[in-house]
This record gives structure tokens, C-alpha cells and sequence, in this order.
């Protein structure tokens, strides 16, 4: 579908792929829209819902600044999916065993591991890097917990909407899914910039239609250092999706099914994070709040909520997007509505046929907060082409 609507009241118009769009979300994108350093303009996807900083499903050309708060806390949060060479016919009928397993295997919530399980090399070179940052800014130390705990963390899933599938596709192939981020230390590296591009803001005199648009300008000591903090972020949220597939992978081949492969070649996506690139012939940083890239030919993962339909795309290179799409369903209330409006009875009967936990704790994730994911993907055909649709028979939840 083209763009529903364009919003002019700014420096520069944002395009919108959806007429879903709540008024928090709407004046959070006409703020953004008054920033003196936004390339063309702004584009949100039909997935778009208000944040923190910005709006969930944006995506914001900028030149000359970064918006840490637009990046996020999360830094290089995303998907990783892998077809296996398995039916549904090679599954169990009950699938808790496999549930219980992975669950073992990689930690959720707050845990980690006990000991690192990736190669030293890899973890050495990671240390070598924050450890430079660490350096130029002290002041991080004082958030130690997250530095000390970040080797472990590797290959964890996290908690809130991250999670681990199983899914079969529309020929009753065998998939498997996840999603996570940068864990704790990406965390403490997000909160740590956003506070002090709002101290340079103050220290500058700069007023902001709102503060969470703090930012960093282009050749300032603090823009390069978070350029390099979140460089490393992002690197350090593939390399954990890359582990937790391993492990998985490693897992089911100790549970009853028959022996498998891998099909082709892993997709992997960031969906919170910012890159160079070079739209309308400038070179400028894009930050994709809650939406991924999506050029002509690459592939990309869409998931829905737990309990309905996902997609595996591939991009249609739309230049009014900036080459993106949406990052999934888009939620439709906070978590907090979604626990006073619905129950564990709901969270059963709309989770029915998939093995994942129902009880109490994860019912802010129950698929009627989220939007029709259908709908979602209805809107946005002019910027990526279905090539598989999955539907979960495991989830995990952190």
C-alpha cells in the first residue's frame, strides 16, 4: 500500500504507511519533524506506536546528529531465523520436552550463564574495545554490574517481547526464530549518552520540543565516542543472536528428533539501530527506531505476536521508506492496559496450539496487544514481498 498520510506541520513533511496511529505517536513524529538536521523527511511504518525518545516504528535520516534516545536503549535489538531441514511431521506431538530444553540451554529473564560460552577470541576482541571506552568515560564504571556481566550474557535471551520460536512455514518446513539485543551493558551504554546529549543540550542552551531529542552533533567528542559505544552494541547484539542460535541448534540435536541441517544460509536483522548510508545522494546516519532495512533483494524477518502469523520478506528497495519496512506487529496498548484488561484464560485461548508459558507473567504479551499483524504487512507491500509465512508451535518468552 502507498503512504495514508503526510503530516507538513514541521521542517520536513513524515510519511506515513498506516492510518492505525495514535495521537501520542503522531505529536511525538511531528516533534522529531522540527529538528534543523533531518534529511527529506521523516517515515513511519504501519507497525508505528508511541516510545521513549521516539516513536516505535520511525525511521529518521539525520545529517550532521545523532538522536541517541532514537536509537534507543536496546541497542542493535533484532531477529535471526534459520530454515532446518525438519517437517512437521518429524516433531513430537507434545512439545513441552523441546520447550523445557532450549529453556535449559539459554537463559531468559535477568539470568546468564555461568561461564562464557563463545570463543575467547572473539570475547577477547569485544573486551579490548569497551575496555577503550570504558577509559574515556569513567563514569560508566559506576554502572559495573553490567561490565562485569557481559561476557556471560552472551547467548541469553533477555526478557520483555524477546523470545525464542519454533515455526513451521506454508509447506510444513521447520524454522527456527529469535529475537534479542544487547543486553544489560547495551542498556547501561543507551542511558548513559542519552543523559549526557542532555547535558550538552543544557550546557549548549538548545531548547528542544521535547528533551528525549537530545543529541550529538557530528564532530563533537561525545558524537564520535557514542558512534564507537554504539557500534559495539550492535556488533555485540549479533554476536549474541549468533550464539543463542548455536546453542539452540546444539540443543535440539540432544532431544527426540531425527537428524537435520541447516537450510541455506541464517537471516539476520538489527531493528534498533542506526547506520551510514546514502539516500538522495547524501550520505547520512539512518536510525531505524523499530524497523528494518529492507533493499531489493535482502531478506528480512517480520515476526507477529506469540500466537499468530510471522513472515520471512525481501525487500522491494522503496525509496519513500528509506529502503526499510517494519520491524512486526506494532503494539496497540502498553503492557500495563494489557494486564488489567486481559487474563490467563484469555492468554490460553489466544495462544492455543503453541507450547509456551500462559500464566500471569507473560500476559503483556498476549497477542490481542499487539496489531493485527495482517494488517501490518497489508500496508506495507510496497516495500517487501512475503516469501515465507511461519506459524509458531514453541515460544519462550523471557
Amino acid at each position: 500500500m502507498p503512504i495514508k498520510r503526510v503530516l507538513s506541520t514541521g521542517k520536513v513533511p513524515v510519511k506515513i504507511y498506516t492510518d492505525d496511529i495514535e495521537p501520542e505517536a503522531e505529536q511525538q513524529l511531528r516533534e522529531l519533524s522540527t529538528l534543523p538536521f533531518i534529511h527529506k523527511y521523516v517515515a513511519a511504518m504501519p507497525d508505528v506506536h508511541a516510545g521513549i525518545g521516539a516513536t516505535i516504528g520511525s525511521v529518521i535520516p539525520t545529517k550532521g546528529a545523532i538522536i541517541p534516545a532514537a536509537v534507543g536503549v536496546d541497542l542493535g535489538c533484532g531477529m535471526s531465523a534459520v530454515q532446518l531441514s525438519l517437517k512437521a511431521c518429524d516433531l513430537p506431538d507434545n512439545l513441552y520436552n523441546i520447550r523445557d530444553q532450549i529453556e535449559q540451554t539459554v537463559p531468559v529473564g535477568f539470568a546468564m550463564h555461568q561461564q562464557p560460552t563463545i570463543e575467547p577470541t572473539v570475547l577477547n576482541k569485544m573486551g579490548e574495545q569497551l575496555e577503550i571506552l570504558l577509559q574515556k568515560h569513567p563514569a560508566l564504571i559506576k554502572m559495573k554490574k553490567h561490565f562485569e556481566e557481559w561476557r556471560l550474557q552472551v547467548g541469553t535471551l533477555g526478557g520483555g517481547n524477546h523470545f525464542i520460536e519454533m515455526c513451521l512455514d506454508e509447506t510444513q518446513n521447520v524454522w527456527v526464530m529469535l529475537h534479542s539485543g544487547s543486553r544489560g551493558v547495551g542498556n547501561t551504554i543507551g542511558r548513559y549518552f542519552i543523559a549526557l546529549a542532555k547535558k550538552d543540550m543544557e550546557k549548549w542552551f538548545i531548547n528542544l520540543p521535547n528533551n528525549d531529542l537530545a543529541y550529538f552533533p557530528q564532530g563533537t567528542e561525545h558524537f564520535d565516542d557514542y558512534w564507537q559505544a554504539v557500534l559495539w552494541a550492535q556488533e555485540y547484539a549479533l554476536i549474541n543472536r549468533q550464539e543463542m542460535m548455536r546453542l539452540i541448534l546444539d540443543t535440539l540435536t540432544r532431544v527426540d528428533l531425527p537428524a537435520f541441517e541447516v537450510v541455506g544460509e541464517a537471516i539476520s536483522c538489527h531493528h534498533n539501530y542506526v547506520t551510514l548510508e546514502n539516500h538522495y545522494k547524501s550520505n547520512i546516519f539512518l536510525t531505524r527506531k523499530g524497523a528494518i532495512s529492507a533493499r531489493e533483494g535482502q531478506w528480512g524477518i517480520i515476526p507477529g505476536s506469540m500466537g499468530t502469523k510471522s513472515y520471512i520478506v525481501k525487500g522491494k528497495g522503496n525509496r519513500e521508506s528509506f529502503c526499510s519496512c517494519s520491524h512486526g506487529a506494532g503494539r496497540r496498548m502498553g503492557r500495563k492496559e494489557a494486564k488489567r484488561r486481559f487474563s490467563t484464560e484469555d492468554m490460553i485461548a489466544q495462544t492455543q496450539g503453541v507450547e509456551c508459558r500462559k500464566d500471569e507473567n507473560v500476559i503483556d504479551e498476549i497477542p490481542a496487544a499487539y496489531k493485527p499483524i495482517e494488517e501490518v504487512m497489508e500496508n506495507q507491500n510496497d516495500l517487501v514481498e512475503i516469501v515465507h509465512t511461519l506459524k509458531q508451535v514453541v515460544c519462550i518468552k523471557g
